[in-house]
């Protein structure tokens, strides 16, 4: 299997979109608030299966810092003080091939929790 590492990496900060290449041609567009939401934290992804915690209100949140960890990821420190998620290559690929489904799942489960998402 290929390596998931992307060969570019850029954010847009008024945008709020961080933006991934890969060797095999694909090129991710990640809003901060759905890399916000699907954290790969304990916080956000609970210790287990059926454990993620729904997350509420990160429409304006934004990205505050970026850093390196090691040769396999990315640190994001989020302005809303969020900073404890590893973000892998491999999870960050995985995130923008299965965005459409991921985001729809997001809203879905924001509907159900009687939450309402304001818009721009």
């Amino acid at each position: 299997m290929a390596s998931k590492r992307p060969t570019g990496v850029n954010f847009h900060k008024v945008s709020r979109i961080l933006e991934l290449s890969y060797g095999d041609g694909s090129n991710f567009k990640l809003p901060t608030e759905y890399l916000r939401v699907y954290s790969p934290s304990a916080e956000v992804q609970g210790h287990g299966p059926g454990q993620d915690v729904l997350q509420l209100g990160k429409q304006d949140v934004n990205i505050s810092r970026i850093e390196p960890v090691g040769h396999y990821a990315l640190r994001l420190v989020f302005d809303d003080n969020h900073d404890t998620g590893i973000y892998s290559w491999e999870y960050l690929y995985y995130l923008g091939a299965d965005y459409e489904h991921k985001w729809k799942t997001y809203l879905d489960r924001l509907a159900e929790a009687g939450h309402e998402r304001k818009t721009d």
